[in-house]
């Protein structure tokens, strides 16, 4: 196990340690992954990777260009990435391809493991159709699962299976959104509490980014939605580009929309982009919506940011967007 800046003193610090101690098994998160693309693209090549087996990513929905950086440039596209989901109180991985066995897609979790009942449905428990986005449910009891809140069985029951039914029963809800394509694969597309009603559209902020992460000069963004007085809610896109030298922003948010038009619609383009060196992370690689959204209308921030990976970003973030308002 590992703990620090994966980047101290270079971008080249976990392939030296997978190199020196010849670690066959590699999990992380799709955050550090992508930060790892932009500042070390080439870096792997430099290590002798050749003792890793499998490759793993946890914690939010990978996008497709980091995963294939991830498969061909650290796995040497020999290694299967086992991109797992799963939360604390589900006690263990629920969806998860199978090293070896499970065909892979690209930023796809793929299938319920064996033994889980995992579906994604509308709140009535009816199944979505193909390439529909619906909620994703445990629909059936499994081992490891959250059996109760400490003192709050009502909590309990609210926050869980207080959403969705299933048969007139009540399932556990995930919070999280999801799609099923033709072969039964479900790609997580992000939070539903990151949902963005756009002029009656509602908008997952994870396929957002992926497009956004199409643009060949972007290396990773975070998008929220803002208050607009027609709309109900505009984009906001705050975006980090592989190179600082890249300074046409209004060119590049430009470009940027064009990719978002072909890839999701018109009525996803951002209003507004703000080009940023950093994004506010937690030590885990998780990026705190909640203080961009703040930010984004200039409001204070007090909550306690010192649990963040680099607190210093916070500062300037609000110096980009202001400078860039």
């Amino acid at each position: 196990m590992y703990e620090g800046v994966p980047t101290y003193p270079d971008a080249g610090r976990w392939w030296k340690i997978i190199e020196e101690l010849k670690i066959t098994q590699f999990y992380t998160s799709p955050t550090a992954i992508r930060m790892l693309r932009k500042v070390g693209y080439d870096e792997p090549s430099k290590y002798d990777l050749s003792s890793l087996r499998v490759l793993g990513t946890v914690g939010e929905p990978i996008n497709p260009q980091a995963w294939n950086w991830y498969y061909n440039k650290v796995g040497g596209g020999n290694c299967p990435i086992v991109d797992t989901w799963w939360q604390t109180e589900t006690g263990g991985h629920i969806l998860s391809p199978l090293p070896g066995a499970t065909p892979l897609q690209p930023a796809c979790a793929t299938l319920p493991l064996p033994g889980i009942m995992a579906e994604v449905i509308h709140e009535d428990g009816e199944s979505v159709e193909i390439g529909e986005k619906g909620l994703l449910c445990i629909t059936r009891p499994w081992p490891a699962m959250i059996r109760g809140v400490w003192g709050d069985e009502e909590r309990f029951k609210k926050s869980y299976f207080g959403d969705c039914k299933k048969d007139g029963k009540p399932v556990y809800f995930s919070g999280d959104a999801a799609i099923v394509d033709e072969k039964g694969y479900i790609t997580i597309t992000g939070r539903t509490d990151d949902v963005m009603n756009v002029s009656g559209h509602r908008i997952g902020s994870a396929e957002i980014e992926a497009s956004i992460g199409d643009f060949y000069l972007v290396a990773e963004s975070a998008v929220i939605g803002e208050p607009h007085p027609i709309k109900g809610e505009s984009l906001c896109a705050f975006v980090i580009l592989n190179s600082a030298q890249h300074t046409e922003y209004e060119d590049i948010a430009k470009n940027i929309n064009s990719v978002i038009q072909t890839k999701v619609g018109a009525f996803a383009k951002c209003d507004r982009f703000i080009f940023v060196p950093g994004l506010p992370k937690t030590r885990s690689g998780k990026i705190m919506r909640r203080i961009l959204r703040l930010i984004a209308v200039g409001k204070e921030i007090t909550q306690d940011i010192s649990t963040l990976e680099d607190p210093t970003v916070v500062e300037a973030i609000i110096k980009a967007t202001k400078e860039q308002s």
